[in-house]
């Protein structure tokens, strides 16, 4: 099995073939045998079980195996794929380079003093060489090329590494178009090139595509514990739209949104951005918020988060508070929750490898308004970022294509596929309601596959609820 993993990474064509077989058998298992939202006709979304979380010591073994299989593989894969033979990352401690901070073990919280990372491709047929270039090294992942008492400065050990193995392009993270590619501070470059000989001056290359390529693709290991992760976020959601929690005409959606982040720190989880708790309501304007308080015949609608395992979940789900004599939602608000779900399939049945997300966008759109629909698509890859590295594939305040939407989508990568349809509510006086959803998927480079399915029903208030599987 080293041998075979070893000539599978050496090769980049065959390491892309691989990584996209795996996945597609892993997933496709996963999905199967992993619980997943039910529905029960009549009845509203049943409630996800906990899945286990895992005790921290073990979370940082698993973390580093998974970043081992990392840069055994896809850092050979995309240094190929770009034709660059080496490539410089430089973080400072408290200034993070996302990039880098991605690629330390899970002992290391951040850089340190100042943190350069090398990686060397001397040719297919041999591994890539990883280099730190720091006063402190990094586990196992990274070779320690750098002691001070023997050269003091740190920039012209980099330049001595350069001169050393001679490469032809030397990648450093620079965009204008990303953040997560946009590593290389103007300090730090002025001084690499500063210690650097002239004749390797004109090597180096502004990239943006290495950092992203990093940072959005997913691996086999990966995706066989994704559905954990997004059950967790599902279950949290499920209690917290719940009667466990929720005590109509006295809870506030502010007691809500503070129940989810107390439940995420009992858990040990952590959140990566505020939760958010709102209602639409008959005879309402707008959406209402903050010290409001739940009633009856109120639709929630939830936004929220959670990382665990350095991945991230991003979900928008919706409940309904019965009222006296209700065992269901209005007929008028299960159709706009069906409507969000029609837009979902649009988009998901638009994605092909290789296209722009802007044209991912427009396809999508163009099946939703087909279909009588009125879709609002701002949809996005998640992964080590809520969200993450990659194109946009529309934004709620802008549905036309832009810059942000023309890097392609690639096989092997997790999205949120987040988006609403407005619909008139007959019961409500055909009132307008943004039925507005977000759930985490997998595109393996032919389908996507929601990593621990879809709302379809929604979760109901009022009465004692089961927990429940998704499906």
């Amino acid at each position: 099995m080293r041998h075979a993993k070893l000539s599978i990474f050496l090769d980049p064509s065959r390491l892309h073939k691989f990584i996209g077989a795996a996945l597609r058998v892993l997933v496709a298992i996963t999905l199967l045998s992993t619980p997943a939202m039910s529905v029960a006709a009549g009845k509203g979304a049943e409630r996800t079980a906990y899945p286990a979380v895992l005790p921290l010591r073990d979370r940082a073994a698993l973390v580093d195996v998974w970043l081992q299989e990392r840069l055994d593989t896809i850092v050979p894969m995309i240094m190929r794929e770009q034709g660059v033979d080496m490539w410089v990352l430089v973080a400072r401690e408290n200034f993070e380079e996302p990039v880098v901070a991605s690629m330390l073990n899970a002992e290391s919280f951040s850089a340190r003093r100042r943190t350069i990372l090398v990686f060397y491709d001397p040719g297919v047929g041999k591994p890539v060489e990883r280099l730190t270039i720091s006063r402190y090294g990094l586990g196992d992942m990274f070779k320690a090329a750098w002691t001070p008492e023997a050269q003091p400065d740190q920039w012209r050990r980099l330049a001595e590494i350069i001169a050393e193995r001679n490469p032809r392009k030397i990648a450093i993270n620079s965009s204008k178009l990303t953040a997560y590619a946009d590593g290389m501070t103007l300090s730090a470059y002025d001084e690499m090139m500063d210690a650097m000989p002239a004749a390797f001056k004109s090597r180096v290359i502004r990239d943006e595509v290495l950092a992203v390529r990093w940072l959005e693709t997913r691996t086999p290991s990966e995706m066989v514990r994704y559905p954990e992760i997004v059950a967790l976020a599902h279950a949290i959601i499920g209690e917290g739209l719940s009667d466990k929690v929720i005590n109509p005409g006295v809870t506030t959606t502010d007691d809500v949104v503070w129940w989810f982040r107390e439940r995420i720190a009992e858990l040990g989880l952590e959140t990566w951005f505020q939760p958010s708790v709102a209602i639409s309501r008959r005879g309402a304007t707008e959406s209402l918020e903050g010290d409001t308080v739940i009633e009856q015949g109120d639709m929630l609608w939830t936004d929220f988060g959670i990382t665990y395992l350095r991945l991230n979940t991003d979900t928008q789900q919706n409940a309904y508070v019965l009222r006296d004599g209700e065992t269901q939602a209005p007929k008028g608000l299960r159709d706009g929750l069906a409507a969000s779900n029609r837009v979902q399939d649009a988009l998901t049945s638009s994605f092909k490898a290789g296209d722009s997300g802007n044209a991912i966008l427009l396809r999508a759109r163009d099946k939703a308004i087909a279909q009588g629909l009125d879709p609002s698509i701002y949809s996005h890859p998640i992964g080590y970022h809520g969200h993450g590295a990659g194109t946009a594939i529309g934004f709620w305040d802008d549905q036309n294509p832009g810059p942000r939407g023309e890097y392609i989508v690639r096989p092997n990568t997790a999205w949120s596929i987040e988006l609403s349809a407005t619909v008139p509510v007959p019961e409500w006086g055909q009132q307008k309601i943004d039925f507005k959803t977000e759930e985490d998927a997998f595109f393996d480079g032919t389908n996507v596959q929601y990593i621990d399915g879809r709302q379809k029903e929604f979760y109901l208030i009022g009465r004692a609820s089961g927990r429940s599987e998704q499906q």
